[in-house]
């Protein structure tokens, strides 16, 4: 089931940014987001934004040649892990399942980029994202909230 959908406007990488820390301060072990749209659309930049609201250790680059990526909980942060993925290269439902990634969502939050249409199998709760450039550096964000987070106030976010 899907709830209410909202788009926000982000006119620059700074406001992508933003907008992924403030999220990334109200997820909680557990939490799946996926993040969809073309190349340069501001998926490593939003994933860059959600582990600085986490508070975790570690430069966040997209793990597109090593497929996924642990980031741990930086000292006197909020003690939850980040596992950065990305499915780019991810040719089927199998090489998803071989990532054993089900049971990082016991105490992580798990982002994956490129996960729309493969990473759903997950946890039928998440929150999808997609960004879309429309033009220079300015890029919707389409958020889609699933199952659970069709009753959480991931709004604040925005």
């Amino acid at each position: 089931m899907i709830g209410e959908v909202a788009t926000v406007r982000l006119p620059e990488a700074s406001d992508t940014f933003e907008f992924g820390r403030r999220l990334g301060g109200s997820l909680a072990p557990g939490d799946l987001v996926l993040l969809a749209g073309p190349l340069g659309a501001g998926k490593t930049v939003l994933a860059k934004g959600i582990a600085a609201g986490l508070g975790v250790l570690g430069r966040v680059s997209s793990p597109t040649f090593i497929i996924a990526r642990e980031h741990r909980p930086a000292p006197g942060g909020r003690g939850i892990p980040l596992v950065h993925v990305d499915a780019y290269r991810l040719g089927a439902l199998d090489e998803l399942d071989d990532l054993d990634l089900d049971t990082e969502l016991v105490d992580a939050v798990l982002v994956v980029e490129w996960g729309e249409g493969m990473a759903e199998r997950l946890s039928e709760d998440h929150l999808l994202i997609r960004l879309e450039p429309v033009e220079d550096e300015v890029r919707l964000a389409t958020v889609i909230p699933h199952g659970a987070w069709e009753s959480r106030d991931w709004l604040v976010a925005l």
